[in-house]
């Protein structure tokens, strides 16, 4: 076994950080933070990315529970959207005497 691998085996888990800088705007990543549980996560994640009161709310989320796609393969991921006009605004026409829209 390496020494990189024996570094690996002793870190703690990886906990994505996200966090709302006002009621009622979305979480924002922030980055990531190690540590033993989610307890210890939300305190890292709060002593690390809130130092001056700019957060409501903080979400710790394990890594390893995030999936997510290839940005190598976007091009094959989301073409299949283009098949599907009706998902398009100007699929549909807006009836006479509607406004706003």
């Amino acid at each position: 076994m390496s020494e990189k691998d024996n570094e690996d085996n002793t870190q703690w888990p990886l906990w994505e950080v996200f966090i709302q800088g006002k009621p009622g705007l979305a979480h924002k990543h922030v980055g990531s933070v190690h540590a033993a549980d989610k307890e210890l996560a939300l305190q890292n994640a709060r002593d690390l990315y809130t130092r001056r009161n700019e957060g409501t709310s903080i979400w710790v989320v394990p890594a390893e529970a995030i999936t997510a796609s290839n940005p190598d393969e976007s091009e094959e991921f989301f073409d299949p959207s283009n098949d599907k006009v009706y998902r398009h605004p100007t699929f549909y026409t807006v009836p006479d005497g509607v406004s706003h829209i």
